[in-house]
């Protein structure tokens, strides 16, 4: 597999903390030059978070904040448009900052089944517990998709997109965790082609060599990830159970990157040591030489740093760099 990537990069999740998009765009392409992202704000309110910025991006399924959270609903309104309208200072910011930008760049989307776990039909019920209504959302958001992919590279037109898709929810997705409305309790779980089917149609968005899917939950689905045709998986080294290594060291055989977080997603005491030395211990469990690592794997935080101090964003950022330039020097 050829990623969209270099060997030794290092990037963000998604979130920081603030609301100044000029700023964020700034420190990320200032800090990780290999693969800057797109900086998601979610302090901002309502419509800058996950949820909310995603369902912005929906096509012919309008959604707007009820007290329990985001609903579908029958036609756009105020909520949609300020989602929108922090969607666009985004983008701005990010044309601004990527001036003359050559190389990998990273978008951030929720995924088809988290957005399924948490978005409200009209009746209150989650999308995840109607089989037709789940589909439709995801064509929905793999048009969506498309569309918002379109619109960066004419921004910013000698990037090479990669396609990160937010995935939490999945084991609960599978393992009939997701609550019912009255909290009491839960919906059944979905057969596990049929996620691998919608998150399939979904990525295929992104193309080859720039699709990746994010999950920080300690029970990551690895095989159904690869199957569904992720270039990358994005987890969290700190959580992730042994259970898992036997599948994802298969598929890293099989060519797929590894994106691992090694630094504390909240202030925590962190140096380049224990970053490297995260990375280290995980690559070797897997059996993989050292000088291999480089290639397939790509450093990150733990999760989004939204809820972290500026300057322990710094840090983190400029950390995770020093460690993929350290990954580089030992591949020689």
């Amino acid at each position: 597999m050829t990623f969209r990537w270099p060997p030794g990069a290092a990037t963000g999740i998604g979130s920081l903390p603030g609301g100044d998009p000029v700023e964020a765009a700034r420190l990320v392409f200032g800090e990780l030059p290999d693969l800057p992202h797109v900086p998601e704000l979610p302090q901002r309110g309502a419509g800058a978070e996950l949820i909310g910025r995603t369902g912005a991006l929906l096509v012919d399924l309008p959604v707007e904040i009820v007290p329990s959270g985001w609903r579908l609903a029958a036609h756009d309104g105020r909520d949609v448009r300020r989602a929108r309208d922090f969607f666009a200072r985004d983008l701005d910011a990010l044309e601004a900052a990527a001036d003359g930008y050559a190389g990998a760049l990273k978008l951030q989307a929720c995924g088809p089944w988290t957005l399924a776990a948490n978005l409200e039909l009209p009746s209150g019920h989650k999308v995840v517990s109607d089989h037709g209504a789940t589909r439709d959302l995801a064509e929905s958001l793999a048009e969506g998709l498309r569309a918002h992919l379109d619109q960066v590279q004419r921004r910013v037109p000698n990037a090479r997109l990669v396609l990160q898709l937010d995935e939490p929810s999945l084991p609960a997705v599978l393992g009939a965790r997701v609550p019912t409305p009255s909290g009491y309790g839960t919906v059944r779980a979905v057969e596990a082609a049929v996620v691998e089917q919608s998150l399939r149609d979904v990525l295929s968005v992104g193309g080859d060599g720039g699709r990746v899917v994010h999950c920080c939950a300690a029970d990551v689905p690895v095989r159904l990830v690869r199957d569904a045709g992720a270039d990358a998986l994005s987890v969290d080294a700190a959580v992730l159970q042994r259970a898992a290594y036997d599948a994802l060291g298969e598929a890293i055989d099989a060519g797929m990157s590894l994106w691992l977080g090694v630094l504390p997603a909240t202030d925590a005491e962190v140096s380049l040591d224990r970053a490297r030395d995260a990375v280290r211990s995980l690559w070797s469990a897997l059996g993989f030489a050292r000088e291999a690592a480089a290639e397939s794997v790509v450093v990150t935080p733990a999760c989004g740093l939204a809820g972290s101090g500026p300057s322990y964003v710094r840090r983190v950022l400029a950390l995770l760099r020093d460690v993929g330039t350290a990954l580089r020097d030992e591949a020689g």
